[in-house]
């Protein structure tokens, strides 16, 4: 039997993807959650063999989940499940140590096929989302981008940064929205920590 945590802060979603794995003969679903803060401590407490994580969670997204996780509880794989295909995502959850990466929209079959892929330490990736990472350069900034998302970093706001720079304040706005895109980040804030951990900054 795999065991699997679901994580999912759309309620309806969440009680739909229940209902469908519970049908598998071979699938459990031993801890359902909304929040990604809590997952880690559920995980630790009722083991399960596959983490399925929406990529959008409050509280901690479903990537940052992954990462933490695999340090964590490493025989626990995780799947991240997307609403968004955009490549850098999938770049991200590769280096956070995801086994699988498919879109929301994925038929039933396909999921439950990836759940037990996962479960026996197999990648389960959609083939449209890897070939479009691999179609697209990595995330690399330009000077500019770099030198503004530092700027905001150190808590500057876009006018401050336009500022310093002699740039216009819809500029920098620019550059910074540049600078997510290209990162595959959710926001600002986590722009800034994937350009750290890259060691642009």
């Amino acid at each position: 039997m795999i065991r699997v945590l679901l994580a999912e802060d759309l309620h309806m979603l969440r009680r739909a993807l229940v209902s469908l794995l519970s049908l598998e003969d071979d699938i459990e679903v031993v801890a359902e959650l909304s929040n990604g803060s809590d997952v880690v401590a559920r995980a630790r407490e009722c083991r399960p063999d596959v983490a399925v994580l929406d990529i959008d969670l409050p509280g901690m997204d479903g990537i940052s989940v992954a990462s933490t996780l695999y340090t964590a509880l490493p025989e626990c794989r995780t799947l991240i499940l997307t609403g968004l295909g955009q490549p850098g995502h999938l770049r991200r959850a590769v280096a956070a140590h995801a086994y699988g990466f498919l879109p929301k929209d994925a038929e039933l079959e396909r999921l439950t096929a990836a759940i037990r892929a996962v479960a026996r330490g197999e990648r389960a990736f959609d083939a449209a989302l890897a070939l479009a990472a691999l179609d697209t350069e990595p995330g690399t900034l330009t000077s500019r981008e770099i030198e503004v998302l530092r700027l905001a970093a150190q808590g500057e706001e876009a006018a401050q940064i336009a500022r310093k720079l002699h740039l216009a304040t819809g500029t920098v706005r620019n550059y910074l929205t540049t600078a997510v895109t290209k990162l595959g980040a959710r926001n600002r804030v986590d722009a800034i920590r994937i350009a750290r951990e890259s060691g642009w900054l």
